[in-house]
């Protein structure tokens, strides 16, 4: 089941699965976490959160219209595999979409771009490095 959870309910999960569990929660949270334009969704299983990604309003480079960024995506190992990260994103266009959103975009881990690519987007950028954590692409998804 998908719903709608805080800043705070992320945090567990994105330092378990994205940091490895080497940050304080605090070192985890994002700048744009808390703004009123910014939203979190879970996915559950049962009542366990198994899936996490966060959505801050944020355009990319140029690219016309109003853009989302998709940060923080993150399953943990024993649920990976059964498309609750699709369902997740797939959620968040269909809401995005209502909020009259023109696209969505990521700087997604080279590892992990088969998985956006699957779910609609595109490439964007040549491959580059963020310190200590690896190579990304920025990928591009268009909503309307």
């Amino acid at each position: 089941m998908i719903k709608f959870i805080t800043a705070d309910d992320v945090l567990p999960i994105r330092n378990e699965v994205l940091r490895e569990g080497k940050l304080t929660l605090d070192e985890c949270r994002f700048v744009n976490d808390e703004k009123d334009s910014s939203f979190h969704l879970g996915y559950f299983v049962k009542d366990k959160l198994a899936c996490i990604a966060s959505f801050h309003e944020q355009g990319y480079r140029d690219f016309e219209g109003h853009g989302y960024q998709l940060r923080g995506m993150a399953t943990l190992e024993k649920y990976r595999g059964k498309g609750y990260g699709a369902m997740l994103v797939n959620f968040a266009i269909t809401y995005l979409r209502g909020r009259q959103v023109n696209y969505m975009w990521c700087n997604a881990r080279k590892k992990a771009v088969p998985f956006y690519l699957s779910v609609g987007f595109e490439i964007v950028s040549p491959e580059f490095d963020i310190p200590g954590i690896g190579p990304h692409h920025a990928m591009y998804v268009k909503i309307r």
